[in-house]
């Protein structure tokens, strides 16, 4: 009796589990290896991107001789409606407001959604991202640049890498593959890709130009995220991602032609 009411409990996890949390769809055997390569690229350019930007930040050569010449021509264009807008792109994809936004959007989802699992992948991803820059900042201990220079209070914590430019781009680059991945159309695509790549650069500069990081310092941010990202799509087209002949343990998304 032991048994069948462990085989009883394990059973009823497993449909709950494909009713609720698992989101299979049907591709082709291309479709998911462009997945895989696309996945692949992104983490082995992203991690050796970091790695070299560690170097030169830690070493003060590479890549990192051009922080202070981009820091400078940054503030050549500063003016008050600038400055402005980019104090609410920091508030807004802040440390206090993008957990908000994210935790809202990863409920809203969980609830209207059929499955779990891309709101999931989602806080996932994004946790992942706070947890490594909460991790390699103290670490690294990059100093930002003087306190003069910054435009919205001081602040003394190290910024390599930017967690602002982190979050962000954890955020929008992943909701948009996981968008993308399933409404399958191109101009969707483009449009989404496009809109998380000029969002998270704009973060990017307005870090820069409001005098608290360096280049490096979202550069490297871009890098994680990059790798970060690939690992999202290697894990979701790991498990959701069946070819014809497969066996699909739930509802299957069928790409349109």
């Amino acid at each position: 009796m032991v048994t069948g009411s462990t085989s009883t409990r394990r059973q009823r996890l497993r449909e709950w589990n494909e009713r609720f949390i698992v989101e299979e769809r049907l591709v082709e055997p291309a479709a998911r290896r462009r997945l895989y390569i696309t996945a692949a690229v992104l983490v082995v350019v992203g991690l050796i991107a970091f790695a070299v930007l560690l170097l030169g930040v830690l070493t003060q050569t590479g890549f990192a001789r051009l922080d202070e010449p981009v820091d400078a021509w940054f503030d050549s264009f500063r003016s008050p409606d600038a400055t402005a807008f980019h104090i609410v792109m920091a508030v807004v994809f802040g440390p206090i407001a993008l957990p908000i936004i994210v935790l809202a959007v990863v409920v809203i989802w969980a609830i209207t959604a059929k499955h779990l699992w891309r709101p999931l992948l989602l806080a996932g991803g994004m946790l992942t991202g706070v947890v490594l820059a909460l991790t390699i900042a103290p670490i690294v201990q990059h100093p930002r640049p003087p306190v003069d220079d910054m435009l919205f209070g001081p602040d003394d914590t190290f910024s390599f890498p930017s967690g602002h430019v982190l979050g962000t781009s954890d955020f929008f680059l992943i909701l948009a593959f996981l968008l993308a991945s399933r409404i399958q159309k191109k101009r969707f695509t483009a449009i989404a890709v496009t809109i998380a790549i000029v969002v998270v650069v704009v973060q990017g500069a307005g870090r820069i130009y409001l005098g608290y990081h360096y280049l490096s310092d979202v550069a490297a941010s871009f890098a994680l995220s990059m790798a970060i990202v690939g690992c999202v799509i290697a894990i979701d087209t790991w498990r959701t991602a069946k070819i014809p002949g497969e066996e699909v343990e739930s509802e299957p998304i069928i790409p349109e032609d």
